[in-house]
Protein backbone atom coordinates (compact mmCIF):
# COMPACT_ATOMS: atom_id res chain seq x y z
CA UNK A 1 0.00 0.00 0.00
CA UNK A 2 2.99 2.38 -0.09
CA UNK A 3 3.33 3.19 -3.75
CA UNK A 4 4.97 5.96 -5.74
CA UNK A 5 3.95 6.26 -9.40
CA UNK A 6 6.02 8.58 -11.56
CA UNK A 7 3.36 10.02 -13.86
CA UNK A 8 4.95 10.60 -17.26
CA UNK A 9 3.28 12.70 -19.98
CA UNK A 10 1.01 11.32 -22.74
CA UNK A 11 1.58 7.69 -21.69
CA UNK A 12 -1.89 6.63 -20.45
CA UNK A 13 -0.72 7.90 -17.06
CA UNK A 14 -4.01 9.69 -16.31
CA UNK A 15 -5.70 6.29 -16.42
CA UNK A 16 -3.10 4.93 -13.98
CA UNK A 17 -3.57 7.99 -11.73
CA UNK A 18 -7.31 7.24 -11.57
CA UNK A 19 -6.51 3.64 -10.57
CA UNK A 20 -4.20 4.93 -7.81
CA UNK A 21 -6.73 7.46 -6.50
CA UNK A 22 -9.49 4.85 -6.34
CA UNK A 23 -7.15 2.43 -4.60
CA UNK A 24 -6.28 5.10 -2.03
CA UNK A 25 -9.98 5.75 -1.35
CA UNK A 26 -10.88 2.09 -1.22
CA UNK A 27 -8.28 1.33 1.47
CA UNK A 28 -8.40 4.69 3.21
CA UNK A 29 -4.83 5.68 2.33
CA UNK A 30 -3.27 9.14 2.31
CA UNK A 31 -2.21 10.70 -0.98
CA UNK A 32 0.72 13.13 -1.30
CA UNK A 33 -1.23 15.91 -3.00
CA UNK A 34 0.22 19.09 -4.50
CA UNK A 35 0.51 22.08 -2.13
CA UNK A 36 -1.60 25.18 -2.74
CA UNK A 37 -4.25 23.22 -4.65
CA UNK A 38 -2.07 22.87 -7.73
CA UNK A 39 -2.63 19.88 -9.99
CA UNK A 40 1.01 18.81 -10.16
CA UNK A 41 3.87 18.53 -7.68
CA UNK A 42 5.89 21.56 -8.81
CA UNK A 43 6.30 20.38 -12.40
CA UNK A 44 8.37 21.24 -14.48
CA UNK A 45 10.64 22.17 -11.56
CA UNK A 46 12.61 19.29 -10.13
CA UNK A 47 10.58 17.88 -7.24
CA UNK A 48 11.13 19.11 -3.67
CA UNK A 49 9.42 17.67 -0.57
CA UNK A 50 7.66 20.94 0.31
CA UNK A 51 5.69 20.76 -2.96
CA UNK A 52 3.46 18.29 -1.07
CA UNK A 53 0.52 19.73 0.90
CA UNK A 54 1.01 19.28 4.65
CA UNK A 55 4.47 17.71 4.30
CA UNK A 56 5.82 19.54 7.39
CA UNK A 57 3.13 17.94 9.55
CA UNK A 58 2.84 14.53 7.93
CA UNK A 59 6.48 13.77 7.07
CA UNK A 60 6.82 10.27 5.69
CA UNK A 61 3.29 9.15 6.42
CA UNK A 62 1.94 9.29 2.88
CA UNK A 63 0.94 6.05 1.20
CA UNK A 64 0.42 7.10 -2.39
CA UNK A 65 2.15 9.63 -4.60
CA UNK A 66 1.08 9.88 -8.24
CA UNK A 67 0.55 13.44 -9.53
CA UNK A 68 2.91 14.81 -12.18
CA UNK A 69 6.38 15.63 -10.90
CA UNK A 70 9.92 15.74 -12.23
CA UNK A 71 11.64 12.88 -10.46
CA UNK A 72 14.18 13.64 -7.76
CA UNK A 73 14.78 10.49 -5.67
CA UNK A 74 16.31 12.06 -2.54
CA UNK A 75 13.39 14.50 -2.15
CA UNK A 76 10.73 11.89 -2.90
CA UNK A 77 12.29 9.70 -0.19
CA UNK A 78 11.68 12.45 2.36
CA UNK A 79 7.96 12.12 1.65
CA UNK A 80 7.53 8.38 1.11
CA UNK A 81 8.25 5.53 3.54
CA UNK A 82 11.38 3.42 3.15
CA UNK A 83 9.41 0.39 1.94
CA UNK A 84 7.65 2.29 -0.87
CA UNK A 85 7.21 0.56 -4.22
CA UNK A 86 8.26 2.76 -7.16
CA UNK A 87 6.91 2.32 -10.67
CA UNK A 88 6.39 4.30 -13.86
CA UNK A 89 5.17 3.89 -17.43
CA UNK A 90 6.74 4.52 -20.84
CA UNK A 91 5.27 4.73 -24.33
CA UNK A 92 6.70 4.26 -27.80
CA UNK A 93 8.24 7.70 -28.60
CA UNK A 94 6.80 7.59 -32.13
CA UNK A 95 3.15 7.66 -31.07
CA UNK A 96 4.10 9.73 -28.01
CA UNK A 97 5.50 12.60 -30.04
CA UNK A 98 2.45 12.75 -32.32
CA UNK A 99 0.20 12.78 -29.25
CA UNK A 100 2.25 15.54 -27.58
CA UNK A 101 2.20 17.56 -30.80
CA UNK A 102 -1.59 17.63 -30.97
CA UNK A 103 -2.13 18.03 -27.21
CA UNK A 104 0.45 20.79 -26.64
CA UNK A 105 0.16 22.49 -30.04
CA UNK A 106 -0.85 25.85 -28.52
CA UNK A 107 1.59 25.84 -25.58
CA UNK A 108 4.87 24.71 -27.12
CA UNK A 109 6.72 27.22 -29.34
CA UNK A 110 8.38 24.41 -31.32
CA UNK A 111 4.96 22.99 -32.26
CA UNK A 112 3.07 26.26 -32.64
CA UNK A 113 5.13 27.50 -35.58
CA UNK A 114 4.80 24.40 -37.75
CA UNK A 115 1.77 23.41 -39.83
CA UNK A 116 1.57 19.78 -38.70
CA UNK A 117 3.67 17.10 -37.05
CA UNK A 118 5.33 15.97 -40.29
CA UNK A 119 6.42 19.50 -41.14
CA UNK A 120 7.86 19.88 -37.64
CA UNK A 121 9.82 16.63 -38.01
CA UNK A 122 11.28 17.58 -41.40
CA UNK A 123 13.56 20.02 -39.56
CA UNK A 124 12.86 20.09 -35.83
CA UNK A 125 15.97 22.22 -35.17
CA UNK A 126 14.36 25.01 -37.19
CA UNK A 127 11.43 25.22 -34.74
CA UNK A 128 13.04 24.03 -31.53
CA UNK A 129 15.14 26.43 -29.48
CA UNK A 130 16.93 24.68 -26.61
CA UNK A 131 17.00 28.04 -24.79
CA UNK A 132 13.18 27.89 -24.54
CA UNK A 133 13.58 24.51 -22.93
CA UNK A 134 10.88 25.03 -20.28
CA UNK A 135 8.24 25.73 -22.92
CA UNK A 136 9.66 23.12 -25.27
CA UNK A 137 10.14 20.12 -22.98
CA UNK A 138 7.16 18.34 -24.56
CA UNK A 139 8.81 18.54 -27.99
CA UNK A 140 11.86 16.41 -27.27
CA UNK A 141 12.71 13.44 -25.00
CA UNK A 142 9.87 14.26 -22.60
CA UNK A 143 10.12 10.94 -20.73
CA UNK A 144 13.84 11.44 -20.15
CA UNK A 145 12.98 14.86 -18.71
CA UNK A 146 10.21 13.48 -16.45
CA UNK A 147 12.70 11.00 -14.97
CA UNK A 148 14.80 14.02 -13.96
CA UNK A 149 17.40 14.08 -16.73
CA UNK A 150 18.46 16.63 -19.36
CA UNK A 151 16.29 16.13 -22.42
CA UNK A 152 18.79 18.01 -24.60
CA UNK A 153 21.78 15.88 -23.56
CA UNK A 154 24.01 14.27 -26.20
CA UNK A 155 23.10 10.70 -27.03
CA UNK A 156 26.35 9.31 -25.70
CA UNK A 157 26.40 5.55 -25.17
CA UNK A 158 28.14 5.68 -21.80
CA UNK A 159 25.84 8.43 -20.47
CA UNK A 160 22.74 6.55 -21.58
CA UNK A 161 23.94 3.36 -19.85
CA UNK A 162 24.52 5.25 -16.59
CA UNK A 163 21.02 6.77 -16.68
CA UNK A 164 19.32 3.44 -17.48
CA UNK A 165 21.14 1.88 -14.54
CA UNK A 166 20.06 4.70 -12.21
CA UNK A 167 16.43 4.34 -13.28
CA UNK A 168 16.62 0.58 -12.69
CA UNK A 169 17.94 1.24 -9.19
CA UNK A 170 15.22 3.79 -8.37
CA UNK A 171 12.22 1.94 -9.84
CA UNK A 172 10.96 -1.56 -9.07
CA UNK A 173 8.84 -1.74 -12.22
CA UNK A 174 8.48 0.11 -15.53
CA UNK A 175 5.27 -0.52 -17.45
CA UNK A 176 4.64 -0.05 -21.17
CA UNK A 177 1.61 1.97 -22.28
CA UNK A 178 1.49 0.23 -25.67
CA UNK A 179 0.62 -2.96 -23.75
CA UNK A 180 -1.61 -1.34 -21.18
CA UNK A 181 -3.72 -4.34 -20.15
CA UNK A 182 -0.64 -6.55 -19.88
CA UNK A 183 0.94 -3.80 -17.78
CA UNK A 184 -2.02 -3.73 -15.41
CA UNK A 185 -1.87 -7.50 -14.94
CA UNK A 186 1.85 -7.32 -14.18
CA UNK A 187 1.20 -4.49 -11.71
CA UNK A 188 -1.56 -6.48 -10.01
CA UNK A 189 0.73 -9.51 -9.58
CA UNK A 190 3.68 -7.46 -8.39
CA UNK A 191 1.68 -5.54 -5.77
CA UNK A 192 -0.61 -8.45 -4.76
CA UNK A 193 -3.68 -6.38 -5.68
CA UNK A 194 -6.93 -7.85 -6.95
CA UNK A 195 -8.68 -7.41 -10.30
CA UNK A 196 -11.01 -4.67 -9.12
CA UNK A 197 -8.01 -2.63 -7.94
CA UNK A 198 -6.72 -2.34 -11.52
CA UNK A 199 -9.98 -2.18 -13.46
CA UNK A 200 -10.22 1.07 -15.45
CA UNK A 201 -11.93 3.12 -18.15
CA UNK A 202 -9.52 4.84 -20.49
CA UNK A 203 -9.16 8.50 -19.43
CA UNK A 204 -7.76 11.60 -21.14
CA UNK A 205 -7.78 9.95 -24.57
CA UNK A 206 -8.74 11.95 -27.68
CA UNK A 207 -11.00 11.44 -30.66
CA UNK A 208 -9.51 9.62 -33.67
CA UNK A 209 -10.15 12.58 -35.96
CA UNK A 210 -7.47 14.62 -34.13
CA UNK A 211 -4.78 11.98 -34.71
CA UNK A 212 -2.24 13.06 -37.35
CA UNK A 213 -0.79 10.40 -39.65
CA UNK A 214 2.98 10.19 -39.49
CA UNK A 215 4.88 9.49 -42.70
CA UNK A 216 7.39 6.58 -42.62
CA UNK A 217 10.17 9.23 -42.78
CA UNK A 218 8.73 11.07 -39.78
CA UNK A 219 8.70 7.86 -37.74
CA UNK A 220 12.40 7.34 -38.41
CA UNK A 221 13.12 11.00 -37.63
CA UNK A 222 11.46 10.69 -34.23
CA UNK A 223 13.86 7.88 -33.29
CA UNK A 224 16.76 10.24 -34.04
CA UNK A 225 15.20 13.45 -32.66
CA UNK A 226 14.06 11.74 -29.44
CA UNK A 227 16.93 9.29 -29.34
CA UNK A 228 17.23 9.35 -25.54
CA UNK A 229 13.56 8.43 -25.16
CA UNK A 230 13.96 5.82 -27.89
CA UNK A 231 16.82 4.11 -25.98
CA UNK A 232 14.83 4.34 -22.75
CA UNK A 233 11.81 2.73 -24.37
CA UNK A 234 13.73 -0.09 -26.09
CA UNK A 235 15.54 -0.98 -22.88
CA UNK A 236 12.47 -1.12 -20.64
CA UNK A 237 10.23 -2.72 -23.25
CA UNK A 238 12.69 -5.64 -23.21
CA UNK A 239 12.84 -5.84 -19.44
CA UNK A 240 9.02 -5.64 -19.28
CA UNK A 241 8.55 -8.77 -21.38
CA UNK A 242 11.40 -10.53 -19.61
CA UNK A 243 9.69 -9.80 -16.29
CA UNK A 244 6.40 -11.20 -17.55
CA UNK A 245 8.02 -14.41 -18.74
CA UNK A 246 9.85 -14.85 -15.44
CA UNK A 247 6.84 -14.18 -13.21
CA UNK A 248 3.46 -14.78 -14.86
CA UNK A 249 4.19 -16.50 -18.16
CA UNK A 250 2.52 -15.59 -21.45
CA UNK A 251 -0.27 -18.16 -21.18
CA UNK A 252 -1.59 -16.98 -17.80
CA UNK A 253 -1.05 -13.37 -18.90
CA UNK A 254 -3.40 -13.87 -21.86
CA UNK A 255 -6.06 -15.46 -19.65
CA UNK A 256 -5.88 -12.62 -17.14
CA UNK A 257 -5.96 -9.93 -19.82
CA UNK A 258 -9.14 -11.51 -21.22
CA UNK A 259 -10.60 -11.62 -17.73
CA UNK A 260 -9.76 -7.93 -17.21
CA UNK A 261 -11.42 -6.98 -20.51
CA UNK A 262 -14.56 -8.95 -19.69
CA UNK A 263 -14.81 -7.26 -16.29
CA UNK A 264 -14.25 -3.89 -17.93
CA UNK A 265 -17.00 -4.56 -20.48
CA UNK A 266 -19.38 -5.54 -17.66
CA UNK A 267 -18.64 -2.31 -15.81
CA UNK A 268 -19.11 -0.25 -18.96
CA UNK A 269 -22.53 -1.84 -19.43
CA UNK A 270 -23.36 -1.11 -15.79
CA UNK A 271 -22.09 2.47 -15.71
CA UNK A 272 -22.27 4.09 -19.11
CA UNK A 273 -25.21 5.16 -21.21
CA UNK A 274 -23.24 4.86 -24.48
CA UNK A 275 -20.90 1.98 -23.51
CA UNK A 276 -18.00 4.08 -24.81
CA UNK A 277 -16.23 7.42 -24.55
CA UNK A 278 -17.87 10.45 -26.18
CA UNK A 279 -16.55 13.75 -27.56
CA UNK A 280 -16.37 16.85 -25.39
CA UNK A 281 -19.55 18.34 -26.90
CA UNK A 282 -21.57 15.24 -26.01
CA UNK A 283 -20.67 15.06 -22.32
CA UNK A 284 -23.90 15.84 -20.49
CA UNK A 285 -22.53 16.51 -17.01
CA UNK A 286 -20.11 19.42 -17.49
CA UNK A 287 -18.71 18.84 -13.99
CA UNK A 288 -17.15 15.66 -15.42
CA UNK A 289 -15.72 17.32 -18.54
CA UNK A 290 -12.00 16.52 -18.90
CA UNK A 291 -9.50 19.35 -19.35
CA UNK A 292 -9.26 20.23 -23.06
CA UNK A 293 -5.90 21.05 -24.59
CA UNK A 294 -4.47 22.12 -27.94
CA UNK A 295 -6.06 20.64 -31.04
CA UNK A 296 -7.14 17.47 -29.22
CA UNK A 297 -10.78 16.63 -28.51
CA UNK A 298 -10.44 14.93 -25.11
CA UNK A 299 -13.13 12.32 -24.62
CA UNK A 300 -15.23 11.69 -21.53
CA UNK A 301 -18.21 9.60 -20.46
CA UNK A 302 -21.92 9.81 -19.69
CA UNK A 303 -23.25 7.77 -16.79
CA UNK A 304 -26.57 5.97 -16.90
CA UNK A 305 -29.43 7.80 -15.22
CA UNK A 306 -30.85 4.82 -13.29
CA UNK A 307 -27.93 3.93 -10.99
CA UNK A 308 -28.41 3.33 -7.27
CA UNK A 309 -26.24 5.38 -4.91
CA UNK A 310 -23.55 2.81 -4.35
CA UNK A 311 -23.13 1.99 -8.04
CA UNK A 312 -23.26 5.68 -8.93
CA UNK A 313 -20.40 6.36 -6.54
CA UNK A 314 -18.27 3.56 -8.06
CA UNK A 315 -19.04 4.65 -11.62
CA UNK A 316 -18.38 8.33 -10.91
CA UNK A 317 -14.91 7.48 -9.60
CA UNK A 318 -14.18 5.41 -12.71
CA UNK A 319 -14.83 8.33 -15.06
CA UNK A 320 -13.70 11.26 -12.91
CA UNK A 321 -11.05 13.30 -14.77
CA UNK A 322 -7.70 13.98 -13.13
CA UNK A 323 -8.23 17.64 -12.17
CA UNK A 324 -11.62 17.02 -10.60
CA UNK A 325 -10.41 13.93 -8.72
CA UNK A 326 -7.33 15.75 -7.42
CA UNK A 327 -9.40 18.64 -6.06
CA UNK A 328 -11.97 16.24 -4.59
CA UNK A 329 -9.25 14.36 -2.68
CA UNK A 330 -7.74 17.67 -1.66
CA UNK A 331 -11.04 18.72 -0.09
CA UNK A 332 -11.30 15.37 1.73
CA UNK A 333 -7.73 15.31 3.07
CA UNK A 334 -7.28 19.04 3.69
CA UNK A 335 -10.70 20.39 4.70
Amino acid sequence: TNVMFLKTHKTASSTVLNIMFRFAERYNLTVALPADQLVHLGYPNTFLAHFVEGFQAVGQNYNIMCNHLRFNPSEVQKVMAANTFYFSILRNPISLLESSYVYYKDNVPAFRNSKDVNEFLESPQKYYQAADYRQNIYARNIMWFDFGYDNNAENNKKYVQVVLKEIEQSFHLILIADYFDESMILLKHTLCWDLDDIIYFKLNSRSQDTVQTLTPESKERIKAWCSLDWQLYLHFNQSFWRRIEETIGLELLEQEVNHLRMRQKELMETCLSEQEAVGKDNIRNKALLPFQSGAANILGYNLRQDLNNRTLRTCQRMIMPELQYTSYLYAVQHP
